[in-house]
Protein backbone atom coordinates (compact mmCIF):
# COMPACT_ATOMS: atom_id res chain seq x y z
CA UNK A 1 0.00 0.00 0.00
CA UNK A 2 1.06 2.90 -0.93
CA UNK A 3 0.96 5.75 1.84
CA UNK A 4 3.71 8.47 0.96
CA UNK A 5 1.38 10.96 0.42
CA UNK A 6 -1.84 10.64 2.59
CA UNK A 7 -2.45 12.24 5.95
CA UNK A 8 -2.46 11.29 9.54
CA UNK A 9 -5.84 11.24 11.22
CA UNK A 10 -6.60 12.99 14.59
CA UNK A 11 -10.10 11.78 15.59
CA UNK A 12 -11.75 13.24 18.51
CA UNK A 13 -14.63 12.96 20.20
CA UNK A 14 -15.27 16.96 21.80
CA UNK A 15 -17.78 18.38 23.01
CA UNK A 16 -16.56 20.99 25.16
CA UNK A 17 -13.49 22.19 23.27
CA UNK A 18 -10.72 20.60 25.26
CA UNK A 19 -9.97 17.65 23.68
CA UNK A 20 -10.52 19.61 20.60
CA UNK A 21 -7.58 22.13 21.82
CA UNK A 22 -4.94 19.58 22.69
CA UNK A 23 -5.67 17.98 19.03
CA UNK A 24 -4.60 21.11 17.28
CA UNK A 25 -1.23 21.04 19.13
CA UNK A 26 -1.25 17.45 18.06
CA UNK A 27 -1.61 18.58 14.72
CA UNK A 28 1.03 21.19 14.74
CA UNK A 29 3.68 19.14 16.04
CA UNK A 30 2.92 16.51 13.43
CA UNK A 31 3.07 19.47 10.82
CA UNK A 32 6.13 20.20 12.23
CA UNK A 33 7.98 17.49 11.48
CA UNK A 34 6.92 17.77 7.81
CA UNK A 35 3.54 15.39 7.10
CA UNK A 36 0.19 16.35 6.78
CA UNK A 37 -2.63 16.24 9.12
CA UNK A 38 -6.09 16.63 9.40
CA UNK A 39 -8.72 16.61 12.41
CA UNK A 40 -12.07 14.83 12.77
CA UNK A 41 -14.34 13.77 15.16
CA UNK A 42 -16.36 11.05 16.06
CA UNK A 43 -20.74 11.33 15.75
CA UNK A 44 -21.85 12.60 19.31
CA UNK A 45 -24.67 10.98 20.11
CA UNK A 46 -25.03 11.62 23.68
CA UNK A 47 -25.05 15.48 22.65
CA UNK A 48 -25.24 16.26 19.16
CA UNK A 49 -26.10 19.88 19.70
CA UNK A 50 -22.86 20.74 21.76
CA UNK A 51 -20.74 19.56 19.25
CA UNK A 52 -17.62 21.20 17.10
CA UNK A 53 -19.65 22.09 13.92
CA UNK A 54 -16.58 23.06 12.31
CA UNK A 55 -14.83 19.31 12.63
CA UNK A 56 -15.61 17.00 9.66
CA UNK A 57 -17.20 13.87 11.16
CA UNK A 58 -15.23 10.85 10.13
CA UNK A 59 -16.21 7.27 9.59
CA UNK A 60 -15.26 3.58 10.75
CA UNK A 61 -13.80 2.53 7.13
CA UNK A 62 -11.74 5.39 6.41
CA UNK A 63 -9.27 4.70 9.20
CA UNK A 64 -7.38 2.74 6.99
CA UNK A 65 -6.50 5.36 4.49
CA UNK A 66 -4.31 7.31 6.87
CA UNK A 67 -0.76 7.50 7.75
CA UNK A 68 -1.09 7.20 11.31
CA UNK A 69 -3.44 8.42 13.82
CA UNK A 70 -4.14 10.08 16.91
CA UNK A 71 -7.49 9.41 19.34
CA UNK A 72 -8.43 11.91 21.22
CA UNK A 73 -11.08 11.26 23.77
CA UNK A 74 -12.78 12.89 27.31
CA UNK A 75 -12.33 10.43 30.31
CA UNK A 76 -15.69 8.44 31.43
CA UNK A 77 -15.16 6.86 34.92
CA UNK A 78 -11.65 5.67 33.77
CA UNK A 79 -12.54 4.55 30.47
CA UNK A 80 -12.86 5.99 26.93
CA UNK A 81 -15.60 8.02 26.27
CA UNK A 82 -19.43 6.57 24.84
CA UNK A 83 -19.08 8.33 21.00
CA UNK A 84 -15.37 7.34 20.98
CA UNK A 85 -16.39 3.38 22.11
CA UNK A 86 -19.04 3.46 19.70
CA UNK A 87 -17.17 4.67 16.81
CA UNK A 88 -14.64 1.87 17.82
CA UNK A 89 -17.27 -1.08 17.92
CA UNK A 90 -17.86 -0.52 13.84
CA UNK A 91 -14.09 -1.35 13.42
CA UNK A 92 -14.81 -4.99 13.40
CA UNK A 93 -14.36 -5.62 9.72
CA UNK A 94 -11.15 -3.41 9.63
CA UNK A 95 -9.77 -5.85 12.74
CA UNK A 96 -10.77 -9.06 11.01
CA UNK A 97 -8.67 -8.09 8.12
CA UNK A 98 -5.57 -6.38 10.69
CA UNK A 99 -5.42 -3.58 7.67
CA UNK A 100 -4.68 -0.67 10.79
CA UNK A 101 -1.20 -3.64 11.79
CA UNK A 102 1.54 -1.51 12.38
CA UNK A 103 -0.42 1.96 11.80
CA UNK A 104 1.63 3.69 14.66
CA UNK A 105 -1.25 5.33 16.53
CA UNK A 106 -1.28 7.70 19.94
CA UNK A 107 -3.85 8.74 22.39
CA UNK A 108 -4.51 11.88 24.37
CA UNK A 109 -7.50 12.84 26.71
CA UNK A 110 -9.60 15.12 29.28
CA UNK A 111 -10.73 14.49 32.39
CA UNK A 112 -11.20 16.02 35.90
CA UNK A 113 -8.34 15.60 38.80
CA UNK A 114 -8.87 11.72 39.72
CA UNK A 115 -10.60 10.49 36.53
CA UNK A 116 -8.31 7.84 36.21
CA UNK A 117 -6.64 9.93 32.99
CA UNK A 118 -3.83 6.49 32.57
CA UNK A 119 -6.33 3.95 33.33
CA UNK A 120 -8.05 5.34 30.28
CA UNK A 121 -5.50 5.79 28.11
CA UNK A 122 -4.31 2.46 28.61
CA UNK A 123 -7.58 1.15 28.44
CA UNK A 124 -7.80 2.58 25.10
CA UNK A 125 -4.81 0.86 24.11
CA UNK A 126 -6.81 -2.37 24.26
CA UNK A 127 -8.24 -1.86 21.13
CA UNK A 128 -5.04 -0.65 19.48
CA UNK A 129 -3.45 -3.70 20.14
CA UNK A 130 -6.13 -5.66 18.94
CA UNK A 131 -5.70 -4.10 16.06
CA UNK A 132 -2.25 -4.25 15.66
CA UNK A 133 -0.94 -0.64 15.89
CA UNK A 134 2.11 0.46 16.88
CA UNK A 135 1.55 2.41 19.76
CA UNK A 136 3.59 5.59 20.61
CA UNK A 137 4.06 6.69 24.33
CA UNK A 138 4.72 10.40 25.10
CA UNK A 139 7.01 9.27 28.06
CA UNK A 140 8.95 12.02 30.19
CA UNK A 141 10.09 14.33 27.93
CA UNK A 142 12.24 17.10 29.66
CA UNK A 143 10.34 19.99 28.23
CA UNK A 144 12.08 24.09 29.16
CA UNK A 145 9.82 26.29 31.25
CA UNK A 146 7.08 23.88 32.62
CA UNK A 147 5.19 25.28 35.51
CA UNK A 148 6.02 22.80 37.95
CA UNK A 149 3.53 25.15 40.49
CA UNK A 150 0.36 23.54 39.11
CA UNK A 151 -0.71 20.22 38.22
CA UNK A 152 0.26 19.44 34.51
CA UNK A 153 -1.70 16.13 32.30
CA UNK A 154 1.66 14.52 31.02
CA UNK A 155 1.37 10.88 31.96
CA UNK A 156 3.93 8.64 30.41
CA UNK A 157 1.32 7.21 28.29
CA UNK A 158 0.43 10.17 26.43
CA UNK A 159 -1.25 14.04 27.41
CA UNK A 160 -4.09 14.43 29.23
CA UNK A 161 -5.98 17.84 30.49
CA UNK A 162 -7.22 18.57 33.87
CA UNK A 163 -9.83 20.06 32.37
CA UNK A 164 -12.77 20.90 35.62
CA UNK A 165 -10.24 22.27 38.04
CA UNK A 166 -12.06 24.82 39.69
CA UNK A 167 -10.85 28.75 38.53
CA UNK A 168 -7.90 27.08 36.17
CA UNK A 169 -8.17 27.20 32.37
CA UNK A 170 -7.31 24.29 30.55
CA UNK A 171 -5.64 22.79 28.58
CA UNK A 172 -2.55 24.64 30.36
CA UNK A 173 -0.06 25.89 28.30
CA UNK A 174 2.16 23.16 29.44
CA UNK A 175 -0.15 20.58 28.71
CA UNK A 176 -0.65 22.09 24.78
CA UNK A 177 3.26 21.88 24.99
CA UNK A 178 2.89 18.48 25.48
CA UNK A 179 0.67 17.68 23.26
CA UNK A 180 2.95 19.26 20.73
CA UNK A 181 5.77 17.40 21.57
CA UNK A 182 2.93 13.70 21.23
CA UNK A 183 2.71 14.90 18.02
CA UNK A 184 6.02 15.25 16.38
CA UNK A 185 6.77 11.81 18.19
CA UNK A 186 3.93 10.55 16.48
CA UNK A 187 5.26 11.55 13.12
CA UNK A 188 8.98 10.58 13.96
CA UNK A 189 7.58 6.94 14.63
CA UNK A 190 5.45 7.66 11.14
CA UNK A 191 8.32 8.62 9.01
CA UNK A 192 10.44 5.56 10.76
CA UNK A 193 7.60 3.24 10.19
CA UNK A 194 7.21 0.77 7.09
CA UNK A 195 3.44 -0.49 6.72
CA UNK A 196 4.18 -4.58 5.33
CA UNK A 197 0.71 -6.04 4.64
CA UNK A 198 2.34 -9.05 4.14
CA UNK A 199 4.08 -10.84 7.05
CA UNK A 200 5.78 -13.50 4.46
CA UNK A 201 7.17 -11.05 2.18
CA UNK A 202 10.67 -9.68 2.14
CA UNK A 203 11.61 -7.33 4.71
CA UNK A 204 11.90 -3.69 2.60
CA UNK A 205 15.29 -2.28 2.87
CA UNK A 206 15.40 0.16 5.36
CA UNK A 207 15.80 4.09 3.86
CA UNK A 208 17.90 5.61 6.43
CA UNK A 209 17.17 9.81 6.13
CA UNK A 210 18.80 11.92 8.72
CA UNK A 211 18.55 16.15 8.66
CA UNK A 212 21.69 17.50 9.29
CA UNK A 213 20.39 20.95 10.59
CA UNK A 214 17.81 19.02 12.80
CA UNK A 215 20.89 16.85 14.38
CA UNK A 216 22.29 20.54 15.25
CA UNK A 217 19.20 21.54 16.70
CA UNK A 218 19.28 18.48 18.90
CA UNK A 219 23.02 19.36 19.62
CA UNK A 220 22.00 22.92 20.90
CA UNK A 221 18.75 21.88 22.68
CA UNK A 222 16.65 23.34 20.51
CA UNK A 223 13.22 23.14 20.46
CA UNK A 224 11.38 24.91 17.72
CA UNK A 225 8.23 26.56 18.59
CA UNK A 226 4.57 26.45 17.29
CA UNK A 227 4.55 28.25 14.12
CA UNK A 228 3.00 31.85 14.73
CA UNK A 229 -0.36 31.91 13.28
CA UNK A 230 -0.71 35.47 10.74
CA UNK A 231 -3.11 37.62 13.11
CA UNK A 232 -4.32 40.29 10.08
CA UNK A 233 -4.82 39.85 6.25
CA UNK A 234 -1.14 38.72 5.47
CA UNK A 235 0.59 35.41 4.99
CA UNK A 236 3.52 33.95 7.44
CA UNK A 237 5.87 33.88 4.76
CA UNK A 238 6.35 34.17 0.67
CA UNK A 239 8.54 32.57 -1.22
CA UNK A 240 9.07 34.94 -4.74
CA UNK A 241 11.48 32.44 -7.33
CA UNK A 242 14.13 30.63 -4.66
CA UNK A 243 13.88 33.57 -2.01
CA UNK A 244 11.73 33.13 1.10
CA UNK A 245 10.25 36.35 2.88
CA UNK A 246 9.84 36.04 6.56
CA UNK A 247 9.08 38.57 9.73
CA UNK A 248 8.28 37.81 12.63
CA UNK A 249 8.40 39.23 16.27
CA UNK A 250 8.65 37.95 19.52
CA UNK A 251 5.84 35.81 20.33
CA UNK A 252 5.96 33.12 23.20
CA UNK A 253 2.74 31.04 23.05
CA UNK A 254 0.81 33.40 21.75
CA UNK A 255 2.28 36.42 23.77
CA UNK A 256 5.03 38.59 23.15
CA UNK A 257 8.45 38.15 25.29
CA UNK A 258 9.27 40.84 27.10
CA UNK A 259 7.22 43.53 26.31
CA UNK A 260 8.33 47.28 26.17
CA UNK A 261 11.08 49.58 25.34
CA UNK A 262 15.47 48.46 25.90
CA UNK A 263 16.43 49.95 28.36
CA UNK A 264 13.52 51.33 29.75
CA UNK A 265 11.41 48.36 31.16
CA UNK A 266 12.94 45.37 29.24
CA UNK A 267 16.78 44.93 30.26
CA UNK A 268 19.57 44.15 27.60
CA UNK A 269 19.57 40.27 28.81
CA UNK A 270 15.90 40.12 28.28
CA UNK A 271 15.75 41.72 24.61
CA UNK A 272 18.68 39.01 23.70
CA UNK A 273 16.02 36.63 24.80
CA UNK A 274 13.42 38.10 23.09
CA UNK A 275 15.44 38.23 20.14
CA UNK A 276 16.25 34.30 20.13
CA UNK A 277 12.71 33.91 20.32
CA UNK A 278 12.48 35.90 17.85
CA UNK A 279 14.57 34.10 15.11
CA UNK A 280 12.97 30.47 16.31
CA UNK A 281 10.04 32.02 15.48
CA UNK A 282 11.30 32.75 11.76
CA UNK A 283 12.78 29.22 11.91
CA UNK A 284 9.43 27.76 12.60
CA UNK A 285 7.58 29.29 9.71
CA UNK A 286 10.82 28.79 7.31
CA UNK A 287 10.42 24.79 8.03
CA UNK A 288 7.16 24.53 6.78
CA UNK A 289 8.04 26.90 3.86
CA UNK A 290 10.93 24.52 3.22
CA UNK A 291 8.33 21.73 2.86
CA UNK A 292 9.60 20.16 6.28
CA UNK A 293 12.84 20.17 6.39
CA UNK A 294 15.47 22.84 6.57
CA UNK A 295 18.24 20.83 4.66
CA UNK A 296 16.15 22.33 2.11
CA UNK A 297 17.80 25.66 3.23
CA UNK A 298 20.70 26.58 0.72
CA UNK A 299 21.66 29.90 2.32
CA UNK A 300 20.23 32.81 4.89
CA UNK A 301 20.49 35.55 2.68
CA UNK A 302 19.87 38.82 4.98
CA UNK A 303 18.55 39.77 8.33
CA UNK A 304 17.61 43.28 9.17
CA UNK A 305 16.21 43.87 12.84
CA UNK A 306 14.51 47.23 14.73
CA UNK A 307 14.76 47.12 18.13
CA UNK A 308 12.33 49.18 20.57
CA UNK A 309 14.77 51.83 22.03
CA UNK A 310 14.87 54.97 23.08
CA UNK A 311 16.67 57.79 20.82
CA UNK A 312 20.52 58.04 22.79
CA UNK A 313 20.67 53.90 22.48
CA UNK A 314 23.61 52.30 20.41
CA UNK A 315 24.10 48.92 21.18
CA UNK A 316 21.79 47.60 18.06
CA UNK A 317 23.93 45.30 16.91
CA UNK A 318 24.86 43.74 20.27
CA UNK A 319 21.18 42.36 20.01
CA UNK A 320 20.99 41.29 16.78
CA UNK A 321 24.45 38.91 17.40
CA UNK A 322 22.08 37.07 18.85
CA UNK A 323 19.89 35.94 15.81
CA UNK A 324 23.08 36.22 13.72
CA UNK A 325 25.24 33.43 16.00
CA UNK A 326 22.24 31.26 16.06
CA UNK A 327 21.97 31.05 12.30
CA UNK A 328 25.36 30.07 12.11
CA UNK A 329 25.75 27.87 14.76
CA UNK A 330 22.52 26.25 13.07
CA UNK A 331 23.52 26.47 9.58
CA UNK A 332 26.80 26.73 9.50
CA UNK A 333 28.40 28.41 6.43
CA UNK A 334 25.37 28.50 5.02
CA UNK A 335 24.39 31.08 8.11
CA UNK A 336 26.45 33.91 7.19
CA UNK A 337 24.23 36.64 5.90
CA UNK A 338 24.49 40.51 5.31
CA UNK A 339 22.30 42.14 7.99
CA UNK A 340 20.76 45.95 8.59
CA UNK A 341 19.90 46.47 12.38
CA UNK A 342 17.59 49.90 13.67
CA UNK A 343 16.14 51.70 16.36
CA UNK A 344 12.16 52.18 16.64
CA UNK A 345 10.60 54.21 19.59
CA UNK A 346 7.86 51.76 19.28
CA UNK A 347 7.03 48.49 17.50
CA UNK A 348 3.56 46.11 16.85
CA UNK A 349 2.21 44.18 19.93
CA UNK A 350 4.45 46.59 22.06
CA UNK A 351 7.56 43.93 20.91
CA UNK A 352 11.05 44.50 21.84
CA UNK A 353 12.46 42.99 18.56
CA UNK A 354 10.97 42.93 15.41
CA UNK A 355 13.06 40.74 12.34
CA UNK A 356 12.58 40.63 8.81
CA UNK A 357 14.74 37.32 7.23
CA UNK A 358 15.49 36.62 3.62
CA UNK A 359 16.53 32.68 2.82
CA UNK A 360 17.33 30.95 -0.65
CA UNK A 361 15.75 27.40 -0.19
CA UNK A 362 16.43 24.56 -3.52
CA UNK A 363 13.91 24.73 -6.13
Amino acid sequence: MDISNKEVLILIDSSGGNTYKLAESIKAGVVNKGLHAVIKKVPNKVDPQNDLNKIPIATADELVKYRGIAFGAPIYFGNISTNMMDFMAQTLDIWKKQELSNVPATVFMSGCSGSGSETAIISFWNILASHGMTIVTLGNPSLPDINKAIPQGNTPYGVTTRSCMPGDVRPSKDELKYAYFQGQKLASAINSTKIQQDPLAAPAKKEITTSKVEERLNKLGIVLPITPKPVGNYVPYKIVGNLVYINQVALNNGKILYPGMIESTVTEKQAKLATQQTILNILSVLKVAANGNLDNVKQVVQLSGTFNTQPNYTNHAGLMNEASNLLVSIFGDKGIHTRATFGANSLPLNSPVEIQAIFEINS
